[in-house]
């Protein structure tokens, strides 16, 4: 099993990863398949129109995550990664206007968001909550090429049949087009981690430098992470800067300046009380995920959801723990992606899956490993750190407020960089030996996911989502 720190660490786009950046990715798959020239159904035309329909969260949901315009996006041939805000509101603009789309390398094609757009509230994909089908017709209505995605969480995108691949076990990369690499420490479980650092001697950093270098150069590697954690600073000190309210229609006002303000006067002074740290805390999650709800640009950590803990974080570690080193964040980096990809492969960061434990409490688990790791923790400290964060994150449902990644999103983040904090705290005093293992706390989120009413995962159905304030 190898997850790659990028593949769990993505630069992309707001309000969600599962929601925005995944359909956007998917179209533009969709895209590649048919200028790829893959085979189309017996007797279809050339394509010339394009059709989408929404399926489960991405319908109950999608409005308020945006999921239409990422489709329209990445059907106009653009992907998360290397959107320009500026021209993206151009095409969206010019396609809802005109009803057309001329993908790069395609021909004309019409899209009318308003009839080829479903959002279709009653059909269930099976493969997983989030689904979508993309559909290609010729000139006179014939099928020309279909295919069914799911978007998985955190960005990743797998069609129908990749996914019922992984599933059998068939399929042993999330990717299939990743070429097949001997990673030297291919630790599926946080029992084999353990076991293997024993036996080499490493630390859970040293092993995971080791294969994400298996296939790359270290300097390539580095670059990238500098790529990675300059994109999650300037993200966290945008809404540093930040005042108004959220796009979305609940009014919601940003927090993350005025308070901030506050607490940087209030520093150096006799009035800041004790738990002041948990404000800093707060501030730089809310921070990340205010720019987040916003539509901006964020890393998902490990999804758009959750993208404000491990930042948070990171910068408590840098600009409040004595003798933090740059050496000590990309240790911190390097561990969090560690779990991260061990809770990715055994259970799921999809909040339409399992509910937010599988997002925050994914996040905190991460966080709390990397700044056990940054902070000198052994291997069995980590381990301990991220239990301890996502043992108390289970049966978190996933209920916002009109769909939209605010409330309780928001506030949510920082009270996870909080926990995350804490536990890497608890696990630095004890010499790594604890009751339940970390392996058991992400089976049993797994299993909670399984048991969840579908009310409670992403669909605004239930919790706080259908309890409003009467005003």
């Amino acid at each position: 099993m190898f997850l790659s720190i990028f593949d769990i660490f993505k630069i992309g786009i707001g309000p969600s990863s599962s929601h925005t950046m995944g359909p956007m990715s998917a179209a533009a798959r969709f895209l590649d398949d048919l200028r790829g020239g893959r085979e189309k159904e017996p007797g279809a035309g050339d394509p010339a129109r394009l059709a989408c329909s929404l399926h489960g969260s991405l319908a109950f949901t999608g409005k308020g995550h945006a999921t239409d315009r990422a489709v329209i996006l990445g059907l106009c041939g653009l992907t998360p990664a290397t959107l320009d805000p500026d021209q993206a509101e151009t095409l969206e603009a010019e396609l809802r206007a005109r009803g057309q789309v001329t993908p790069p390398g395609l021909p004309q094609m019409r899209f009318d968001p308003a009839t080829d757009l479903v959002f279709d509230y009653e059909t269930i994909l099976p493969g997983h909550a989030n689904g979508m089908i993309l559909r290609a017709f010729d000139t006179n209505g014939n099928l020309h090429m279909e295919e069914t995605y799911y978007s998985i969480g955190g960005g990743f995108v797998m069609t129908a049949a990749e996914l019922a691949a992984q599933e059998q076990g068939r399929a042993g990369q999330l990717h299939a087009e990743q070429e097949h690499v001997d990673y030297p420490y291919p630790f599926g479980s946080a029992a084999e981690m353990l076991a293997m650092g024993r036996a080499s001697g490493k630390s859970i950093v040293e092993m995971k430098w080791a294969n994400e270098t298996a296939g790359r150069g270290r300097t390539e590697v580095a670059g990238q992470l500098d790529t990675l954690r300059t994109a999650m600073e300037a993200c966290l000190d945008r809404g540093l800067r930040m005042d108004g309210e959220l796009p979305g229609g609940l009014r919601v006002k940003r927090r993350a300046r005025a308070i901030h303000d506050q607490l940087q006067a209030e520093a150096g002074s006799n009035i800041a009380q004790p738990h002041v740290v948990n404000d800093w805390l707060s501030v730089y999650a809310m921070a990340v995920n205010e720019e987040n709800a916003a539509g901006a640009r964020v890393v998902t950590a490990p999804t758009n959801g959750a993208a404000g803990v491990i930042p948070a974080v990171l910068r408590y570690y840098r600009s409040h723990c004595i003798g933090a080193t740059e050496h000590g964040s990309t240790d911190f980096l390097m561990a969090a992606a560690a779990i991260g990809g061990l809770i990715k492969y055994n259970a799921s960061i999809s909040g339409a899956e399992v509910g937010c434990q599988g997002e925050v409490g994914s996040a905190a688990a991460m966080a709390a490993a990397g700044l056990c790791a940054a902070l000198g923790g052994t291997n069995e400290q980590v381990e301990n750190a991220a239990e301890i964060a996502l043992e108390h994150h289970l049966g978190m449902t996933c209920d916002p407020v009109g769909g939209l990644v605010q409330v309780p999103c928001i506030e949510r983040n920082g009270l996870g960089a909080i926990k995350a904090v804490s536990a890497a705290s608890l696990a630095l005093r004890g010499d790594g030996t604890h009751f339940m293992p970390l392996d058991n706390c992400i089976e049993t989120m797994r299993q909670t996911g399984l048991d969840m009413n579908t009310r409670y995962k992403e669909t605004s159905q239930g919790g706080l989502a259908v309890n409003l304030p009467e005003c």
